[in-house]
């Protein structure tokens, strides 16, 4: 639905973003993700036509972005950070506007004003003064207006910024109810957006795409080994010490317990499931194995170690 080659934007010598590549598929609702000034508004704004393209490729629903600019638009819905409403309007009144500017007929105008009204839950507010309205449904007739001609594409740069928690939490249930049915790309850089919200994630950082995958296989990828934590009813030294001797067993390390329970973390190799070794190992050593589970690295840990590796190896 969207595929997007080597972008580059240039502001005289200083590039924005350099040879940014992703893709996003029909019903599949991606995260750009990204530090302040990273490219990700640069990138947005070069994929809804606002901005030129120094050079790459981009391309929405078969569309060129360069050389099928309308055909895009006709098909794409744009929320930018500041939402562009009329606080002197009402909603209904505004999204009437905006439904002439987007050359929806006459006849369907009312249906597709009733319908977006609908599905972003702002029927109470229809009728009062944006200017009075609260900043969570300010955003939510700025997602109507965006949805307003049904298309297939949405671009939201960050939703939910500037919300309070139950805002934010109403506004990320609207987003994924939104997907399946369209393409979403989501700017943020609130990490638990992402992990919330989004199927996939694209990471960008100094212009540069450095990541692009899911959460879980970024933790794989990114760790190089499995982690598996453990509490065991048991001597924890003679514990650790049976872990450490599995088959695929690299690393044990020993977490802050209080005897007779024991907490620790194996760390074995990569493709390789020990769990069903390591509960057999507690079980005939006669500990009791009182939980196992896998840890991943929080999007956090993958965020900040994939856009503070230069600085490290500087």
């Amino acid at each position: 639905m969207i595929q997007v080659e080597k972008l580059c934007k240039y502001y005289g010598e200083r590039p924005a973003i350099r040879d940014v590549s992703f893709h996003v598929d029909k019903g599949e609702i991606l995260g750009l993700l990204g530090p302040n000034a990273a490219g990700k508004t640069t990138t947005m704004r070069i994929l809804t036509g606002f901005l030129p393209a120094s050079s790459g490729s981009a391309k929405v629903a078969g569309f060129d972005v360069r050389e099928q600019s309308l055909e895009v638009r006709r098909r794409l819905g744009y929320l930018p950070e500041t939402v562009p409403l009329y606080t002197d309007l009402t909603p209904y009144d505004y999204l009437e506007f905006v439904a002439k500017l987007k050359g929806i007929p006459r006849a369907e105008r009312e249906e597709r004003i009733d319908e977006v009204v609908e599905t972003c839950r702002i029927g109470d507010v229809v009728d009062k003064l944006i200017g009075k309205l609260s900043k969570g449904y300010r955003q939510r007739v700025g997602i109507a207006q965006a949805l307003l001609h049904a298309p297939e594409v949405l671009i939201l740069d960050e939703p939910t910024v500037g919300l309070d928690p139950k805002q934010i939490i109403e506004t990320r249930e609207l987003i994924k109810s939104l997907g399946g049915e369209r393409s979403i790309i989501l700017s943020t850089h609130i990490l638990p957006e992402v992990s919330m919200t989004c199927n996939r994630v694209v990471i960008i950082n100094e212009g540069q795409v450095v990541a692009e995958d899911t959460p879980e296989n970024l933790t794989r990828r990114l760790r190089g080994s499995e982690h598996i934590y453990l509490e065991v009813a048991g001597p924890a030294d003679a514990v650790s010490a049976k872990l450490k001797g599995l088959e695929h067993v690299l690393h044990v390390a020993q977490e802050t317990s209080e005897p007779p329970v024991g907490k620790f973390v194996v760390e074995s190799v990569l493709g390789r499931d020990v769990r069903a070794r390591l509960a057999a190992a507690v079980v005939e050593s006669g500990w009791d194995l009182l939980e196992m589970r896998p840890v991943s690295m929080s999007l956090e840990e993958i965020f900040l170690k994939l856009t503070t590796k230069e600085e490290e190896n500087a």
